[in-house]
């Protein structure tokens, strides 16, 4: 397993915690996922034999939310 931390911009509120928890649940190999909305940063825990960070980027993005390198 592999974990990598990304900035998340533009969650206001517990609802877009959970918009991105439910998103990156949705991939397989996602393991565990920790979002925190005073940081904006979502740490995913993932095996990388199944799923890139960049999808990980794209999925949080098509959920509404900019991630920031």
């Amino acid at each position: 397993m592999t974990s990598t931390t990304l900035n998340v911009l533009g969650m206001t509120c517990g609802g877009c915690v959970n918009s991105v928890k439910r998103a990156l649940a949705t991939l397989p190999g996602v393991r565990q996922t920790e979002v925190s909305l005073e940081k904006g940063q979502a740490t995913i825990e993932y095996d990388p034999a199944q799923v890139s960070p960049e999808l990980l980027k794209t999925t949080i993005e098509d959920a509404g939310y900019d991630v920031k390198a």
